[in-house]
């Protein structure tokens, strides 16, 4: 039987500590879905193909040689039911402090109640990733800083060309 996990996110941009996320979720599963959330209200810096081609550019190697397919799929309702419609039965969610963890905990009971079916599992980040967030990386190749060390070498290219205008 196929082991599942459903890794659902905004990943605009794409960062190391997503990166470390899916190569600790393809140490155990068969196949990571990644869910790309999309929200009317908001407008992404990259488009839902553009952060589907850095996360299979950034992953897609390490997945194939731990044996591990990696899927990226859209969503616009709960993580939980996207979950269910990859047949997933794992729900993979990072962790970088504790204040993660308070909010990660209540959002794990929730879900485990709308469906029981899809546990939560927890992965910490590695010390390097931890302070790292996609709004703090946006924000400094807003303003020119030097984001390299925050994200992969094909993201770090794309914001390049985005910011250079």
């Amino acid at each position: 039987m196929m082991r599942t996990a459903f890794y659902p996110g905004s990943f605009d941009p794409v960062t190391n500590g997503h990166v470390d996320v899916i190569h600790n979720a393809c140490r155990f599963v068969d196949r990571v879905v990644i869910g790309i959330g999309i929200h009317p209200g908001k407008a992404p810096l990259f488009s839902f193909e553009e952060r589907a081609k850095m996360l299979l550019e950034s992953c897609g190697a390490f997945a194939a040689n731990s044996g591990t397919r990696l899927d990226v799929v859209t969503f616009d309702d709960l993580a939980v039911e996207a979950a269910r419609r990859a047949g997933a039965g794992l729900l993979i969610r990072g962790l970088r402090d504790g204040s993660d963890l308070d909010y990660e905990m209540q959002l794990a009971g929730m879900n485990a109640t709308l469906a029981p079916e899809v546990q939560t599992v927890f992965l910490p980040a590695s010390p390097m990733v931890r302070p790292i967030t996609a709004t703090l990386v946006r924000q400094i190749a807003a303003m020119g800083g030097d984001v390299s060390a925050f994200v992969p070498p094909p993201v770090l290219d794309r914001l390049a060309a985005k910011y250079a205008a």
